[in-house]
């Protein structure tokens, strides 16, 4: 049989770099990722960053205070984030997509992957459990910490 590359069809995007040793990093809830960033609000050092990875599907608004760093661009960069979130003291790195399923993985798992090998005992790289689908419909607390919402993208999803 062909492959799917031979017949038309590229493979995806992400099949050009390793495959992550870790396959299930671990994760922050939308409630445990909400009180994080309220106890910013009462001047407590942040000591996360949120990664939106989403690309073609970013739409609808974002969580408050993310990066946009699309997935497909993510692999060869990590090195230079390690070293910029590592020189900004962050201790979390939390990933998103639209569900966290695929790029979320896939993105906490490399990065997880690369802090293992500097021998970096304090950082974590984790997802965000049921991504930004899963933030955007759970309700007016989560809406109100998203920057450029809009209703009809989640309408349905």
């Amino acid at each position: 049989m062909a492959a799917a590359h031979e017949l038309g069809n590229p493979p995806p995007w992400y099949a050009q770099y390793p495959t992550p040793r870790e396959s299930q990093p671990g994760g922050v809830t939308r409630e445990e990722l909400l009180k994080m960033l309220k106890g910013g609000e009462s001047g407590v050092s942040r000591d996360f960053v949120l990664v939106d990875l989403r690309r073609n599907d970013h739409e609808g608004g974002t969580i408050r205070g993310s990066i946009n760093l699309p997935a497909q661009s993510l692999y060869p960069a990590i090195p230079t984030l390690y070293t910029m979130f590592k020189s900004a003291g962050l201790r979390k790195v939390i990933w998103y997509c639209s569900s966290s399923r695929g790029r979320g993985t896939r993105a906490a798992s490399w990065f997880g992957d690369y802090i293992a090998d500097s021998g970096d005992g304090e950082m974590q790289s984790l997802i965000l459990v049921e991504g930004i689908k899963g933030w955007a419909t759970a309700g007016e607390e989560f809406v109100e910490w998203m920057d450029e919402y809009v209703t009809a993208a989640w309408i349905n999803k």
